[in-house]
């Protein structure tokens, strides 16, 4: 019976779990990006950049960095042509310093592609525009004050030809039966 005893006993104290450590509390960290809201003309491609914001989650009273910085905001663009669709295929952005060269982002993150992906958002017929969000790695180096000079776009797409055409063709209507 003793051994059937320690058993249990092992089994009630060795394998309780003591108090849990507290968890952590997670708080986004935004920075402002000035100014807000941008116009962007590219080619025959116009429109702006709004509601930009730079967040990192952190661990508040530590401020260890939970995620890294990301820009977000809303990118809107209109074709402007009067004869020519566009397709877009992507959009580059690039955080240029003070001196004109591009920060680079840390080794883990993803470069800051926006990708056209859908119908309606990939095909701009003239006169149509489209609005898309954007939630793309920001690089830590760029937070520091003055670092930061200026985000470029870099916008690739195919023009083509757009063209309305009316076609009439002689039609004439029988007996009805």
């Amino acid at each position: 019976m003793t051994g059937l005893a320690a058993a249990v006993a092992v089994m009630s104290l060795g394998c309780a779990q003591g108090p849990s450590a507290p968890t952590a509390t997670i708080e986004d960290k935004t920075y402002a990006v000035t100014p807000a809201s941008v116009t962007v003309t590219a080619g025959i491609l116009t429109g702006e950049v709004t509601e930009m914001k730079v967040t990192e989650r952190v661990e508040a009273g530590s401020d260890r960095i939970v995620t890294p910085a990301k820009l977000s905001g809303m990118l809107r663009l209109k074709n402007t042509s009067a004869n020519q669709t566009v397709r877009l295929v992507a959009g580059r952005i690039l955080y240029i310093d003070a001196r004109g060269r591009p920060i680079k982002l840390e080794e883990s993150r993803t470069e800051p592609i926006v990708k056209f992906s859908t119908y309606n958002n990939e095909r701009l017929d003239p006169g149509q525009d489209t609005k898309q969000s954007v939630d793309l790695d920001f690089p830590a180096e760029a937070l520091k004050a003055t670092k930061l000079k200026e985000i470029r776009l870099e916008l690739a797409y195919i023009p083509s030809p757009y063209q309305e055409q009316t076609v009439n063709f002689i039609v004439s209507i029988g007996e009805g039966q």
